[in-house]
């Protein structure tokens, strides 16, 4: 079973946002209500989920997410574009 996700959002001017979550249907209500109005996401409209990566450790998710957030802006784009070429919404609405 694969319990913890990482994720990138993005917003319409593809302004990114990396995280980790064990709960991603939970997470998004969070990031697309604002529900912490001075987070980064909510400052800057990041509410469109463009990529997902599954595991099934915690230690394994939390160096993955450290990995991508680490990497220059271009490798993101490439990496979301590998499998997103549009940018489309992953979420279901």
């Amino acid at each position: 079973m694969k319990n913890f996700v990482i994720y990138i959002l993005a917003s319409i001017q593809r302004v990114l946002y990396i995280g980790m979550t064990s709960n991603l249907e939970k997470r998004l209500w969070e990031h697309r209500t604002k529900k912490y109005p001075e987070s980064f996401t909510a400052q800057y409209n990041v509410t469109r989920l463009v990529y997902v990566e599954f595991y099934e450790r915690f230690d394994s998710a939390v160096a993955r997410e450290k990995q991508l957030k680490s990497w220059r802006r271009s490798k993101k784009i490439r990496l979301i574009e590998k499998d997103n070429v549009e940018w489309n919404d992953l979420a279901p609405s």
